[in-house]
């Protein structure tokens, strides 16, 4: 993979230049030594991955910086700030939130254990010429924050899943770099837990935008430290399925996110390393072809390549390795059951169908992007959540919702107080019903998806589908021509409507409009953000079919 470590090389040098123009200065601060943050903020985490780029391109005889002076000192001013902010616990904080914690110290000492191996193995002469007497200082600064660090991680406590991983697997590759049983025993109490991972390949935040990958590496790390093979099956499932999450606009789909990537436009680039080592590994050529797409998706959007110049330096045989062709993924359609999620692929879209969200439906067609949702308000509920999710056949798909109406009822005995904060209003009686249910059926066609919805249980209501479609400029039907800024809710009374950006575009239909109830006091549903929405009303009950196609624009 030459080309891509050559364009490793140049990217890394850039955010060197870009680290020493944000590292702070003034020795009488006692931030000195660290880099600020796009917000501003100064702190371990963000000092120590500046710094290990540093240090990679530092060490590098491939960069304009290697064996700079001007870095080094740099390099070893970064340091002393990461060792002076360390807890003699070896505890680091992030200051934003978490204090004396081990997972974010775990992050920590992860990022500088390629560049600890790297460096400790050309001490031992496995690799590489002999250290100069600069590196060695490097060096002997980093062991003693990752020794350190290790120990403090022995402390343990954790908020979320991925954090678990992080520590054991932190914990298990330092038991074996500095010969500690007692943290390889640390380790294995996590472990015992389970693997979050299932059959689908994805774990329980269902973070592909981030904590997907942040789990991979775990388990990669796992395996490697451990010889188990068995963990790093977990991240191979993992990326097998992260192979149908990409869209046309070459992003990850996050929206099932239950972490803060969920709608954030991130992409595939930092899942290279994990595709990398187990294309290796296991002679996956789809996963060899997907670390090309990387690059050729770096290339296409402007960014920059992953930072992975050091396991290069780490492992020779990656630069080495040649592999022709990207991943040029088939029409698809996958139901990832466990997950409660369907991801689908015809031709120029995508398409998602998820249990439990308000936003069931989303298609993506390049250019803009189209969510789906039913709305409108019975007693606590606002808006459609699919209970029950089935796959009826090859991309046809049920959902289903019994939204269950209730009443309280007067205690039968006088309490103890009259103050109603203070009652005990979870053990009051109810009185049960009505009960309203909507179905919705999802079904792909040629060109586009055909959606039914069906409600019943109860009369009268003024319901609607909301059509949240965003990255587009006009609307067009047989009735009207309108100019769209993003922003606009629009009922649509009869017809089919057109949507688009003057690339793309979507038509919609039969459209419908039996009231103007589009919001209200009882409506808590907000719509989605900088997207135009198309309004379809009626009163339950209804049993509507909504025709989705994706069409290439009249203004093309």
């Amino acid at each position: 993979m030459e080309k891509h470590y050559r364009k490793m090389i140049l990217d890394t040098q850039d955010r060197v230049v870009k680290s020493l123009q944000i590292q702070i200065l003034d020795q009488e601060s006692p931030r000195y030594g660290g880099f600020a943050d796009p917000t501003g903020i100064v702190q371990a985490k963000f000092a120590i991955y500046r710094i290990a780029g540093m240090i990679a391109a530092y060490c590098n005889e491939d960069t304009c910086f290697y064996r700079d002076g001007r870095v080094l000192e740099r390099i070893m001013t970064g340091l002393d700030y990461v060792a002076r902010v360390q807890h003699e616990s070896g505890l680091f904080d992030y200051i934003t939130c978490n204090f004396f914690s081990a997972p974010d110290t775990a992050f920590c000492v992860k990022k500088l254990l390629p560049v600890y191996q790297y460096l400790r193995d050309r001490r031992e002469g496995k690799a590489g010429a002999e250290l100069t007497a600069e590196e060695c200082g490097i060096l002997e600064k980093v062991e003693s924050i990752v020794a350190l660090g290790a120990r403090g991680l022995l402390q343990g406590g954790f908020h979320t899943p991925n954090h678990r991983w992080a520590i054991a697997s932190v914990l298990m590759s330092c038991s074996r770099l500095f010969d500690c049983k007692e943290m390889e025993t640390a380790a294995f109490t996590y472990l015992n837990e389970g693997i979050d991972c299932n059959e689908d390949g994805e774990f329980a935040e269902k973070s592909a935008g981030n904590y997907n990958r942040i789990n991979n590496d775990a388990m990669i790390l796992l395996s490697e430290a451990t010889g188990d093979p068995s963990y790093e099956q977990n991240a191979i499932r993992n990326l097998w399925m992260m192979l149908t999450y990409w869209e046309p606009d070459d992003s990850v789909f996050t929206a099932n996110s239950t972490r803060f990537d969920k709608d954030r436009l991130i992409f595939p680039k930092d899942y290279y390393m994990e595709y990398l080592k187990m294309g290796m590994k296991y002679e996956i050529p789809e996963f060899l072809q997907m670390c090309n797409t990387i690059f050729e998706i770096v290339d296409r959007r402007q960014i920059t390549s992953p930072d992975f110049l050091i396991w290069f330096m780490l492992h020779p045989e990656y630069r080495k390795l040649e592999f022709e062709g990207s991943y040029q993924r088939p029409d698809f359609e996958s139901f990832y059951q466990e997950s409660g999620i369907a991801r689908g692929q015809q031709g120029r879209f995508t398409y998602t169908v998820m249990k439990g969200k308000s936003n069931f439906l989303y298609l993506h067609n390049g250019s803009m992007k189209l969510e789906m949702k039913v709305a409108g308000s019975f007693c606590e509920h606002r808006a459609f959540k699919g209970q029950q999710m089935e796959r009826i056949s090859r991309g046809t798909y049920h959902l289903r919702q019994t939204m269950g109406g209730w009443y309280y009822l007067p205690f039968t005995e006088k309490p103890a107080t009259s103050d109603w904060w203070k009652m005990d209003n979870a053990s009051r009686e109810k009185k049960l019903g009505p009960d309203m249910q909507i179905d919705v059926w999802v079904k792909e066609v040629e060109d586009g998806l055909d959606v039914r919805v069906k409600t019943s249980g109860v009369e009268g209501a003024p319901w609607r589908i909301e059509l949240a479609f965003s990255g587009v400029d006009f609307l067009t039907n047989d009735y009207v021509d309108l100019p769209l800024t993003g922003s606009e809710v629009i009922v649509v009374k009869q017809g089919h409507t057109q949507i688009g950006n003057g690339k793309d575009a979507l038509t919609v239909g039969p459209c419908f409009g039996e009231h103007h109830f589009t919001e209200g006091k009882e409506d808590s549903e907000e719509k989605t953000p900088g997207a135009a929405t198309l309004y379809l009303t009626a009163y339950t009950p209804f049993d509507r079919e909504i025709q989705i196609r994706d069409k290439v624009s009249v203004y093309c």
